[in-house]
Formats: C-alpha cells, structure tokens, sequence
C-alpha cells in the first residue's frame, strides 16, 4: 500500500510538472512574439545586414540568454538584484551600447557608394555574434524573466533540484527565442530586401536601422 501511494504520488507530481512546462511555454511564446526591445533590436539588424546579419545576431542574443541561465541557476542573478545599482548600472550601459551602435549604423550610411549597392557592407559575423551577446546580456530584463516569471513555473514537490528546474526552463526559453527570432530575423531580411532596390532605398533602410536602434536604446531604458 506505501508502494502505491508513493507511485500515485510521484505520477501526481509528474502530471503537475507537465503542466507547469506547457503553461510556461504558452507564456514565454506569448512575451517572445510581444513587441520590444529584443524583437526591434533583431529586426534593425536584420534591415541592416540582411539575413545572415539577423541570424547572426539572434545567435549572440542566445548566447546571451544562456549567460542568464547560467547566473539564475547559480544564484548569482538574486545577488545582483540585491544590489540596488547593478540592474541600473546595466539597463543604462546597454542602452549606451545600443546608441552607439545606432550611430555607427547611421554614420556608415554617408560611407555607402553611390553605385548600384543593396546597402552598407556586412559586418563579420564574429563582430555581429559579439555585439549582440552583450547587447542580451547587458539588457536586464532577461535576468529580471528570471527572478519574476520562472519561479511562478518550479514544483518544489517534484522531487528535482530546483536549479535544474530553472535551468530547464532557461534552456527551453533560449530554444524558443533562438526560433521565433531567427524565424522574424529571416522574414524582415526578406522584406528589406525587396526594398534595396536602388541606393537611395538602401540608405534609407539603414537609416530605418539605426533609427530603430535608438527606439530599442530608449526601450531598454524603460525596463524596470
């Protein structure tokens, strides 16, 4: 009889941990499809650069995500939040580092040929990769899905740690976002270049760029 309580307990706790995963996702697909700050940030880059460019950058911000995971899981994420400056001291550095970035995307505009070019030549890729890691990692909001959301999300009564619950939770949100976003990235690829056609309409898609790198700059600055 203890045998069969304890199996239809541990079939119970499966059955909840199965339904706190499927809501997770539902929510997670939801926050990912909302329009902000890393949705315009992959758009702009893939108007930019076209779809390499946009995959790459969906890739770095992954790359950051995981750096996310990883301070969750150790407990590092709860510590910076117990320091009253350092989500600050983040969401304004990476708001400095997305006007940077939009002044370099709109100061290449004025480098651009007047010949028959599609737009500003490409950066590599690992420059691309790089820029858009930090850009993930410097935005708070990913360590504050984090702190917030997930925990909504873990089954103490499981029976499984709780930092590999976060972890799995964290991997299944940078799978998420590495999908959705490639899938927006290669989409708005798409669209800027069918507007390319010409170098004026090249030069003003990049300033649409830049333009929108600002918008996600003073997005960031938003973020509580």
């Amino acid at each position: 009889m203890p045998i069969l309580l304890d199996y239809r307990r541990t079939k119970e706790a499966d059955l909840v941990d199965t339904r706190l995963l499927l809501l997770f996702l539902g929510v997670d697909l939801l926050l990912i499809f909302t329009p902000g700050p890393d949705m315009l940030y992959i758009m702009a880059r893939s108007l930019g650069g076209g779809r390499r460019t946009g995959l790459t950058a969906v890739a770095g911000a992954c790359a950051g995500y995981l750096v996310h995971t990883v301070l969750a899981a150790a407990g590092l994420a709860a510590a910076l939040r117990a320091i009253p400056a350092a989500l600050p001291a983040m969401r304004y550095a990476g708001a400095a580092y997305l006007i940077f970035l939009a002044i370099r995307t709109l100061a290449a505009i004025r480098k651009q040929h007047p010949g028959p070019i599609s737009g500003a030549p490409p950066q590599a890729t690992g420059t691309v990769f790089r820029q858009s890691m930090l850009t993930a990692l410097l935005n708070p909001k990913g360590l504050l899905l984090y702190l917030s959301l997930m925990p909504q999300f873990i089954a103490p009564e499981a029976g499984v740690p709780l930092g590999f619950q976060l972890t799995a939770l964290g991997l299944l949100h940078v799978v998420n976002c590495a999908l959705m976003y490639g899938l927006i990235a290669v989409a708005t690829a798409l669209a800027a270049r069918a507007l390319t056609g010409t170098p004026k309409a090249a030069r003003r898609v990049s300033a649409v760029s830049g333009t929108m790198l600002l918008v996600v700059a003073v997005a960031t600055l938003g973020v509580h």
